[in-house]
């Protein structure tokens, strides 16, 4: 069975650094882009370019408020959420094939 060009691309974002770490931060609620840096320890070009991929794949909503100064707030979309389950899931099945390892 190979994998579709869609899930390898998901997966592919999913394995860049902080990708994981963003979701799972944002699990949380809806946050700032200043809170997830100073929360995560991620560069901000690193932050920034995960938002971005993640955005577009419709894992992560950005809201932009019209005020001064502006206001943007991240925060999970329903499509995000079930990929965080699937992560989720995904950690304790390995953590059950490595406990059979040892």
């Amino acid at each position: 069975m190979a994998l579709s060009k869609n899930t390898r691309k998901v997966l592919k974002v999913l394995a860049r650094r902080g990708a994981p770490e963003v979701l799972f931060a944002l699990s949380r609620g809806t946050s700032r882009f200043s809170d997830l840096e100073s929360f995560l320890g991620l560069s901000p070009r690193t932050l920034a370019e995960r938002l971005r991929e993640l955005n577009l794949l419709g894992f992560v909503q950005r809201q932009a408020y019209p005020e001064v100064p502006p206001r943007v707030e991240y925060f999970l979309t329903p499509r995000g959420k079930r990929v965080l389950e699937f992560l989720s899931e995904l950690d304790e099945i390995l953590e059950v094939v490595q406990e059979g390892k040892r």
